[in-house]
């Protein structure tokens, strides 16, 4: 990154964070020190529950990344890179795919990465560094975006500029609406819905089932589309529509560890993104998914634990995301009768089973139905 300031960009406020890391490293090296970089460990032990926000954010331990070694001196200097490159796009209004910035790499001799993983851990260590989100820096992610069916209207901004109101449930498809990889206010406004709660779902089976049956309309809910583990704008949509349409969220999941992984991410940020998880997460959603008194209580067709189930189950035990009696003990029965279960099991009981009965015995103890 060039040390000289940014002409027309030299106000925003990912070049001023980003310039500050460059300048931090540039006058170690002029003081003839070795350069680093402090990072807070992004490792389970890290976690800690911020109670004003009421979400799992990282703690005070700190990583150094040092040019002392050959490993922590290419990551600094493919730093100085990324920042220059962040720099250059901001500048010039354009934007890049985390694969497109893996890539540009190639041409960065020494300094190119050799994996996306290592691109990709750079981007997220210069968001925890600077209390900002990648979209600060024009980067975006690959993945495609989920979908929404409801009585909500949303006003976009479109490729033109130009305002255009959707209805969630009237103006789209069988497919929803696709939620963008950027969800802000500046992009997306909510102007207008009726709804009592927001449902998201982590299959395309069971959305499609719960579209089909009509379930939004007849719960008086919106409809979200996961996709398996949600993307950052998926959640950030969700945490949208519970702050500023006052929309109560469930999520609704299979039984298996890895799905009850899915709701911690809604309700109290990932591990991965625990520097931004006030950004990301809301914390009084529900879960309404298939638990293990789930699988005994509605006698549900199973699979067998795998071994990566077992493992994965017993590391919750000590996730502090799981630290309350309703998931120590749902957890602990998983472990005992050693099956997991997913959602269309329900279907034993018919194709109307899982909107009929099963989600309006789970929504209802909750006040949702």
């Amino acid at each position: 990154m060039s040390r000289k300031k940014a002409g027309p960009a030299a106000s925003n406020k990912a070049v001023q964070a980003l310039y500050a890391i460059a300048e931090e490293i540039y006058e170690e090296l002029d003081g003839g020190q070795i350069p680093k970089m402090k990072i807070p460990l992004r490792t389970k032990g890290n976690i800690r529950f911020d109670p004003k926000h009421a979400v799992w954010k990282y703690g005070n331990l700190l990583g150094v990344r040092s040019a002392k070694k050959l490993k922590g001196a290419l990551m600094l200097l493919r730093t100085m890179y990324v920042l220059e490159f962040i720099q250059d796009m901001i500048n010039e209004a354009k934007s890049s795919t985390l694969r497109e910035m893996y890539y540009i790499s190639e041409g960065w001799d020494i300094a190119k990465f050799h994996s996306q993983d290592e691109s990709n851990l750079l981007a997220e260590d210069l968001e925890v560094i600077t209390q900002l989100i990648r979209e600060d820096f024009k980067l975006r992610p690959e993945e495609s975006g989920a979908s929404v069916i409801g009585n909500v209207t949303i006003e976009e901004i479109t490729r033109n500029g130009e305002r255009r109101r959707i209805n969630c449930r009237d103006d789209v498809g069988d497919a929803g609406y696709t939620i963008p990889y950027n969800v802000e206010k500046e992009k997306v406004k909510f102007v207008g819905g009726d709804a009592k709660f927001v449902l998201a779902i982590e299959t395309g089976g069971m959305f499609d089932r719960l579209v089909e049956n009509g379930f939004d309309e007849d719960a008086k809910c919106v409809l979200v589309h996961l996709k398996g583990q949600p993307s950052r704008s998926t959640r950030r949509l969700l945490k949208r529509l519970n702050e500023e349409m006052k929309w109560p969220v469930a999520v609704f999941t299979d039984g298996d560890p890895w799905s009850f992984r899915i709701h911690a991410s809604v309700a109290y940020g990932a591990i991965k993104t625990a520097h931004i998880s006030e950004f990301l997460a809301t914390p009084t959603t529900e879960f309404v998914g298939i638990t293990a008194s789930d699988i005994l209580n509605y006698d549900l067709p199973t699979d067998a634990l795998t071994p990566r189930d077992v493992g994965a189950l017993n590391a919750e035990l000590s996730d502090p995301r799981f630290n309350d009696e309703f998931w120590r003990n749902e957890i602990n029965t998983m472990l005992q009768i050693n099956k997991k279960a997913e959602q269309q099991a329900l279907a034993k009981y018919g194709l109307d089973y899982v909107t009929d009965t099963y989600l309006p015995e789970k929504l209802g103890p909750i006040g949702l139905m």
